[in-house]
C-alpha cells in the first residue's frame, strides 16, 4: 500500500507541474478574429483563408525554374504555411526552393532571427523596396531575400543548391524570385 500511494503522490506532481507549466502571459495586443493591423488601423487581416494555397501559386513552375537555373526541372513538394519545391536536372544540379509569405511579419523580425541564428543578412532593395538578403555562415550553396508584401507582411524566398554543385549566385535567384512575386502580388 505504501508503494501505490508514492506512487499517486507522484502522479498528482507530475500533473500539477505539467499544468503549471501551461500557462505563459504573451506580450502583445490581442486583436479579434478580422481585425485590424499597422498604423491607424487600416489593414483587414484575411481570416477566410481564401487565399490560403494562392501565394504558392504566386510565381508560375516555368518562372521558378528560369529563375534558378538553366533546364531545370522544378516540382512542387509541400504547400501549406511555406510553399517548397525540389529542383532537379539543368545547369545547377538539385536543391530546394522556398517560398514563405507571412502576413504579420516585418523585415525587423526576419533580421532579429537572423541575428539570433548567427546568420548574415544585407540590407539590399528591390523594385525599390528595402529588403533583406541572408546567407548561413559559410554555406555558399543557400541564400534568401525578404521584402515587405505588396499588401501587408512579408515574403521570402529561399534557394538551397546542394553543396558540391555547379551553380550560380543563389542570392541572385532568391533575389529574382522576390522581384517576380511583388510584381504579381495581388
Amino acid at each position: 500500500m505504501g508503494s501505490r500511494t508514492a506512487a499517486l503522490s507522484l502522479a498528482a506532481l507530475a500533473l500539477t507541474a505539467t499544468l503549471a507549466g501551461c500557462g505563459k502571459t504573451v506580450p502583445g495586443t490581442a486583436l479579434p478574429a478580422g481585425g485590424t493591423t499597422g498604423t491607424g488601423g487600416t489593414t483587414r487581416i484575411n481570416t477566410n483563408f481564401d487565399k490560403l494555397l494562392r501565394e504558392c501559386q504566386v510565381v508560375a513552375v516555368d518562372d521558378i525554374a528560369k529563375a534558378v537555373g538553366d533546364n531545370m526541372y522544378v516540382d512542387p513538394s509541400f504547400n501549406g504555411a511555406v510553399c517548397m519545391w525540389n529542383l532537379t536536372g539543368g545547369t545547377a544540379g538539385s536543391g530546394m526552393v522556398t517560398l514563405s509569405w507571412y502576413e504579420e511579419g516585418s523585415l525587423n523580425n526576419e533580421k532579429q532571427n537572423n541575428d539570433r541564428l548567427k546568420y548574415v543578412s544585407n540590407d539590399i532593395t528591390v523594385q525599390g523596396r528595402r529588403s533583406v538578403e541572408t546567407r548561413r555562415p559559410n554555406d555558399g550553396d543557400s541564400c534568401g531575400v525578404s521584402a515587405p508584401a505588396a499588401d501587408t507582411g512579408i515574403v521570402g524566398w529561399w534557394v538551397n543548391y546542394r553543396a558540391g554543385t555547379q551553380h550560380g549566385d543563389p542570392c541572385d535567384a532568391a533575389r529574382k524570385l522576390v522581384e517576380l512575386t511583388l510584381n504579381l502580388a495581388r
